[in-house]
């Protein structure tokens, strides 16, 4: 798959995607939502990848958000092919364009089978601050700034955000930032428990590979996806009756895997394991346990 606007490249087990758009301060557009999930889609294809890392290009931003360049119409859906509004000037929210590109772009995010690691190299603004938040671990600059600004341009939530915002710093501050459209420094951001990490500007990625690597050496890569997974899916439990469930359906089919044994073994003998199992081939049997939604319009009556 040939890449324009980010840059895809692997090596010791980490895929890292960089927004390549340095000039536009990494800003996001139609082409580039559609890469990076091209992008997350070769990562969970390719089982020698056991962690993704995304970040920016340049030393000024890692995404200022929604490429403001074609002007006042960004938002504006009837502009572009396949027009959701219809002729009596309702919209048909069911079809394909009517969808946010940043909320496929989360959801693919949240469907990785890899851990997702974002190196928050600077600006972070909208859809630039909402991408981060179906990622597993946030590394940010000493410098970073994040905006969840949409009230500002008077639009509302995207990318998924009024379901990942309050799960990553709770009602209060999602709303007090949603409401204020403020861009917030680093410190502020790493109060309210944003990010993993806050580190000088020049050691954003380096922190990030430290951690890849570390999680790349030590853990099983189809044991960190079923986890990964398990963490997500349980934020919609209703019961601890439902987390006992899916973990003792893992404990019973993971507990005999090859992986297990591996485990095992290199524990006794203190050296690193190596696992052989694949997320490719050797993911549990009850993997999915959930049934996957499917996008649809409102309904028709109130």
């Amino acid at each position: 798959m040939e890449f324009t606007t980010i840059l895809y490249e692997v090596s010791d087990h980490i895929a890292t995607i960089t927004m390549n758009r340095p000039e536009r301060m990494n800003a996001m557009g139609g082409a580039m939502i559609n890469e990076m999930i091209g992008a997350f889609d070769l990562a969970d294809a390719d089982d020698d990848v056991r962690v993704v890392i995304v970040t920016g290009a340049g030393d000024k931003a890692f995404c200022a958000g929604a490429d403001l360049s074609s002007g006042k119409d960004i938002f504006d859906k009837s502009t572009r092919p396949n027009n959701p509004l219809q002729p009596d000037g309702t919209f048909n929210y069911d079809m394909e364009s009517a969808r946010d590109g940043g909320g496929r772009l989360a959801l693919r995010i949240y469907a990785s089978n890899k851990v997702v690691i974002a190196a928050i190299n600077g600006v972070a603004v909208g859809v630039g601050a909402s991408m981060t938040l179906p990622m597993d671990i946030r590394i940010a600059s000493e410098t970073a700034r994040m905006g969840f600004v949409y009230a500002k341009f008077g639009i509302v939530y995207e990318c998924c955000s009024s379901y990942f915002l309050p799960r990553a710093v709770g009602m209060n501050k999602a709303l007090e930032w949603s409401m204020t459209a403020r861009i917030m420094k680093a410190p502020e951001l790493a109060e309210a428990g944003l990010f993993n990490y806050v580190v000088p500007q020049d050691q954003v990625v380096a922190k990030a590979r430290e951690i890849a690597a570390e999680i790349a050496r030590t853990v099983s890569p189809v044991s960190a996806a079923v986890m990964r997974h398990m963490i997500w899916q349980g934020q919609s439990m209703r019961h601890p009756m439902d987390a006992h469930r899916v973990e003792s359906w893992g404990i019973t089919n993971r507990g005999q895997s090859e992986d297990t044994k591996e485990g095992a073994r290199a524990f006794s003998e203190k050296r690193p394991p190596q696992f052989p199992c694949k997320v490719s081939s050797d993911m549990p049997d009850y993997f999915p346990w959930w049934e996957e939604p499917q996008y649809s319009g409102p309904p028709l009556e109130r």
